[in-house]
């Protein structure tokens, strides 16, 4: 079999020649179209459907010393909570002219530590992060290349740059004000085993004042092993009254195993979860949750990147986001 002959790549000149116009016109009508007609560029883009033109953004970033994508490293990019942040960064920063490309974390520390050095390698104009950043070699790095960096869903009052997020130790402690609040002391937790659920389950632990029967499971959690860990924490518990779980999907194989068990929620174990999913209000009954301003912190963390790459100045670098409780049936008195 002959080998296909390779065909010539399709240049920016043909495009030129195929539109009529000048080289500089072609280039100023795709990549500043501002200062070119509206008829001028109309042809160079018919040109470019012609043709097949597709530009070398790599020779344009050498140029500029601007790659025009930012990246995005998140733990799991199938992770519920996640996805609002994610969705609105990638809009927000479309609607700026820059690309976002994901990179999947796996809760690795050695795999995020890679992926940095991957995406400082590919040029980068700057970098979002679920959490903080904890490598100090990828850190000084970052620094000395002075990458706009936005770490995300966490709080440090010394974030590598600029950060959005809140605190996991308040919403652990928040929990626990709430089930306290409905007079529950027979209280377990059903929690991932992940840095910024061990936090929650910290601040919990910390707001009750004791220890309390206590299941981890593997990051992320999902549905089955939320059932695995009612059967775990009803061994340690038979009496449990309320439940807390790190991720709403976790929540939901603890409603699962309870409605197995012939055990009543509400009425005889109160569940709450976290991140407020989209499925956690058309559960039945219907999730109680702590939900996260996902799609602000999306929003927010683009405006920080696009502020910073345009030489703007930031007028805050931490932005704490918040949190709040919203009570479904779950835990309904």
């Amino acid at each position: 079999m002959s080998t296909p002959e390779k065909k010539p790549s399709v240049t920016l000149h043909d495009v030129a020649r195929e539109a009529g116009v000048s080289l500089i016109t072609a280039s100023r009508a795709l990549s500043n179209p501002g200062v070119v007609s509206d008829t001028t560029i109309e042809r160079v883009r018919r040109a470019v459907d012609v043709t097949g033109y597709v530009p070398n953004l790599l020779a344009g970033g050498l140029k500029s010393k601007r790659s025009m994508t930012v990246a995005a490293l998140v733990p799991v990019i199938s992770v519920p909570q996640f996805l609002p942040t994610i969705q609105t960064l990638t809009e927000q920063l479309d609607r700026a002219g820059y690309q976002l490309i994901l990179g999947q974390t796996g809760y690795d520390r050695s795999r995020e530590a890679a992926l940095l050095t991957t995406m400082i390698g590919r040029r980068v104009d700057a970098i979002v992060v679920a959490g903080l950043l904890e490598d100090r070699a990828a850190v000084e790095t970052l620094r000395r290349a002075a990458i706009p960096v936005v770490e995300t869903w966490d709080l440090t009052d010394r974030p590598v740059d600029m950060l959005v997020g809140f605190s996991h130790l308040k919403v652990g402690g928040a929990v626990a004000g709430y089930f306290l609040g409905k007079g529950w002391r027979r209280i377990g937790i059903a929690s991932a085993n992940d840095q910024r659920a061990m936090q929650r389950v910290a601040g919990l632990v910390s707001a009750l004042g004791s220890e309390v029967p206590t299941a981890l499971v593997e990051a992320p959690s999902n549905v089955r092993l939320g059932r695995q860990a009612l059967a775990e924490l009803l061994h340690q518990d038979p009496g449990l009254r309320a439940v807390y779980c790190s991720s709403d999907g976790l929540a939901n194989g603890v409603m699962l195993e309870a409605r197995t068990r012939g055990i009543e929620v509400p009425q005889q174990l109160a569940v709450c979860g976290f991140g407020d999913a989209d499925f956690a209000a058309s559960l039945v009954p219907s999730l109680t949750t702590v939900r996260i301003a996902g799609a602000e912190i999306g929003r927010r963390a683009a405006e920080m990147i696009v502020a910073r790459c345009r030489g703007e100045p930031v007028a805050e670098r931490i932005v704490d986001i918040g949190f709040s409780i919203v009570e479904r049936e779950s835990t309904a008195s």
